[in-house]
């Protein structure tokens, strides 16, 4: 049986930029941290801790999902700190990648650790057996190492490596904390140099400078061929060095040479003599303002090793490669790719094959199973699909001939043989069954840990699929499903889930429905975002037909729509993750709860495109404001600051955030892992059944700011205008939302119900859309993606 692993506190040692971030991390999670490092050598003992707490708060992307969380991470130092670790169930080292350093400290913690504590090395390539050698034998069995990807809030991989002597109850435990509470997608890796993440994407790397010079290709070059092309990040191969840094790429490279004399590839184990120079000179990339790629002005330039110079950065992928990368079939383009003689087609051809025959041929000893790799690369690097998916997409067969007449040729990298494995007469790794492991000659489905019951549905890998559910009711808009159980899952079909005619007369189906056949209604999407607000291309349309009276009846069905889910029998809970924005932000402020995802980036942005929220967003923030001021109380300073994020547009950076900013409520959810987003929401909405759920009364004595609350937001607003913090126009539409929010020119403290507001929301609303510069605004958006200041 799994042992629960219980963490009441926790204990990071090692302020460093990734102690002091999965410090950050823990603490969002709500777990009670203590984060340690040497005392100061003058003032504060906490001092080093504590300027480390302080950094957080600086940190892009930040590392706190709010920042009055770094007051929860508790300072503490080595030399009179250490007896709190005896009420910390989990310890993360994190120190500095040095095996002496790392086994010192562990004998100087271990008479402090409880008996039934985790101690785990967040090390990225040292050897986990070794580091257990400074424990005393009582300690080894809850010893192991985890290794969080750089910055942990973000990156979905943590690899859980072992040791020999590690109880195998501890390592599930600890899989599915990491799991649940702190969102992680966890892989197993053996106890090799960097593991699997870092083993295979740095030899990736490595492969892609080798080529780079072999084809004579500028770094710019290679980025755009080697980015989205290949469905992978936008900052490619270099930039993605200059972020990381060139003294820890150079590090890590110099780390595998060290550590892996006897890899078939060690002679390419080595920093190139442009990167030592870049190092050399203090160029380390982002961090210095320049390495392979610097900013001169507004323009971009890129060293160029012919010139021994920067020049401007260019990136042209050649069209007949271009042609051949945007071929559908896997199959075909990897066979445009090894026909090709162009440069560019030959170096992206060579740069496969070399990471194929290099990730098959190590597989055996990194990892179990070709899924482990694969999912440690896509959540570590952030690819589409990992080496193996990438090689059995294009033809297995094929291209494993491919790769071993380069190896006899000696066009390969190295002239070690692909295992027998790939030969076996197998058309590939992944299948409906499993994944292929070396050890077991088969392929082993996935884990059958209790933790991943609650992902419906996980991450696909290429060969794997999730059955959808039955589908309840279908139109243009959404599509309503089950899976036989008695909840209703509604999810949208649009781009972008934005919200159309067909989304908002499917909801209202598919809340009656829920009403008649099922306990409870869930708002979920397959993929992110969970909505980014209201259909602007069909709004324009209906305006620039002159048809004012359709485009009004269209924001008044929104109106019913959000009120339809408030309203609703049953309890309509809202599964949220990515942008909720607009429209779709106003439907879950609708809903008897929200499930949100941390990452979850929520906001009323209508002023952006020089319109309202009027989808009741304006109103249920009035309404809110109303309840939390109470009888007597004062309802402006309520609204104050719900006024300042919808007339900025601003979005919040985490759902805590939007917690905090009044968007989600004190009793909505936040959950940290995504694929568990569907099962929370499923249990919170049944939870809510089993209560006997009724929707809320209507809010028919809602007390309002009235005119003397609008007078005040104006005088802010001249403010900011004369500051030029604002346009004039900027502050006309602020004007409006402060007078939907204060109930209209009423006297202050005039009671209303809902339907006096939702009348304001739509009149200000269709006002505000003919104006030219509205409709410039939402013009600009449609065709650039971002907001017009006009």
């Amino acid at each position: 049986m799994t042992e629960k692993l219980l963490v009441r506190r926790a204990a990071v040692l090692g302020a460093g930029v990734m102690g002091a971030q999965i410090a950050a991390h823990l603490a969002n999670a709500g777990v009670d941290t203590i984060l340690y490092d040497l005392p100061a050598k003058e003032g504060d003992p906490d001092g080093v801790v504590l300027k480390a707490i302080a950094n957080l708060g600086k940190l892009k992307p930040a590392p706190l999902a709010s920042k009055s969380l770094a007051a929860a991470i508790v300072p503490a130092n080595y030399d009179s700190g250490l007896d709190q670790l005896q009420q910390c169930d989990l310890i993360i080292e994190a120190i500095a990648e040095r095996m002496d350093w790392k086994q010192a400290l562990y004998e100087r913690i271990a008479p402090h650790v409880a008996r039934h504590a985790v101690l785990a090395s967040n090390t990225s390539g040292l050897g986990i057996n070794k580091l257990a050698e400074a424990l005393p034998e009582q300690l080894r069995p809850r010893f192991c190492g985890v290794h969080f990807f750089n910055p942990p809030r973000y990156m979905h991989l943590a690899e859980l490596i072992p040791a020999r002597g590690t109880d195998q109850g501890v390592l599930e435990g600890l899989e599915a904390f990491l799991t649940t509470t702190l969102g992680k997608g966890v892989v197993y890796a053996r106890d090799t140099p960097n593991f699997i993440g870092n083993r295979i994407g740095v030899f990736s790397i490595l492969a892609t400078i080798h080529h780079t010079q072999a084809f004579g290709l500028g770094f710019d070059t290679v980025d755009a061929l080697t980015g989205p092309l290949l469905g992978r990040p936008k900052s490619a191969t270099y930039r993605t060095s200059d972020v990381v840094g060139l003294d820890t790429m150079a590090h890590v490279i110099q780390t595998m040479a060290d550590t892996l004399p006897d890899d078939p590839w060690h002679a390419h184990f080595k920093s190139p003599k442009w990167l030592k120079g870049l190092v050399d000179r203090g160029a380390l990339g982002q961090k210095t303002g320049g390495g392979i790629f610097r900013k001169a002005g507004k323009e971009i330039q890129v060293l160029d090793l012919g010139r021994k110079d920067y020049r401007t950065s260019e990136a042209v992928v050649d069209p007949d490669v271009l042609q051949i990368l945007q071929r559908r079939d896997p199959v075909e383009k990897f066979a445009g790719l090894r026909e090709s003689e162009h440069p560019q087609a030959r170096f992206l051809w060579a740069m496969f094959r070399d990471l194929f025959h290099y990730s098959a041929y190590h597989l055996a000893d990194t990892a179990e199973t070709a899924r482990d790799v694969d999912l440690a690369i896509r959540w570590g690097y952030g690819w589409k699909l990992g080496p193996f998916e990438t090689w059995q997409a294009a033809g297995w067969k094929q291209v494993a001939q491919w790769i071993a007449e380069d190896i006899v040729a000696g066009k390969a990298m190295s002239d070690a043989p692909l295992p027998d494995w790939v030969f076996d007469g197998r058309d590939g790794v992944h299948g409906a069954e499993g994944s292929y492991s070396p050890a077991k000659d088969a392929k082993l489905p996935r884990s059958s840990l209790a933790v991943y019951r609650r992902q419906r549905f996980p991450d696909p890998l290429l060969g794997e699929s999730f059955a959808q559910g039955d589908t309840v009711f279908e139109n243009d808009g959404l599509r309503l499903w089950t899976d036989g159980d008695d909840v209703a899952v509604a999810s949208f079909k649009t781009k972008m889930h934005t919200v159309n005619d067909q989304v908002l007369d499917g909801m209202q189906e598919a809340i009656a429905r829920a009403e008649r056949d099922f306990r409870a209604l869930v708002i979920w999407q397959p993929k992110e975002p969970f909505s980014a607000g209201a259909d602007l291309a069909g709004a324009m349309g209906l305006l620039q037909a002159g048809n004012v009276q359709g485009f009004e009846a269209m924001v008044e069905n929104f109106q019913a729509t959000s009120q339809r889910i408030k309203y609703a029998l049953v309890p309509v809970v809202s599964a949220v993750r990515g942008l909720a924005l607009g429209g779709g932000c106003e439907f879950q402020m609708h809903g008897a709860r929200t499930v949100a995802h941390l990452e979850s980036y929520v906001g009323l942005v209508e002023a952006g495109v020089g319109l309202i929220p009027a989808g009741g967003g304006l109103k249920e923030l009035a309404v809110r404001a109303s309840e939390s001021a109470g009888p007597g109380g004062d309802v402006f300073a309520e609204l104050k600051p719900v006024f300042e994020s919808v007339a900025m547009a601003k979005v919040s950076s985490s759902a805590v955030e939007a917690r905090e900013s009044g968007l989600l409520r004190p009793a909505d959810s936040v959950v940290f892992h995504a694929h568990e987003l569907l099962h929370v929401a499923r249990q919170q909405a049944l939870a809510l059944s089993e209560s006997g759920y009724r929707p809320p009364l209507p809010a028919r004595r809602i007390v309002v700011a009235g005119d003397v609350g609008i007078a005040t937001f104006r005088m802010l607003l001249v403010n900011m205008v004369e500051g030029r913090f604002i346009s004039e126009y900027d502050a006309e539409i602020a004007t409006r939302i402060a007078t939907v929010l204060c109930g209209g020119e009423i006297d202050r403290g005039s009671v209303v119900d809902e339907e006096w507001l939702l009348k304001l929301e739509r009149q200000h609303f269709v006002e505000l859309a003919q104006q030219d510069k509205t409709q410039a605004r939402i013009a600009h958006m449609l065709k650039t993606g971002k907001p017009l200041r006009n």
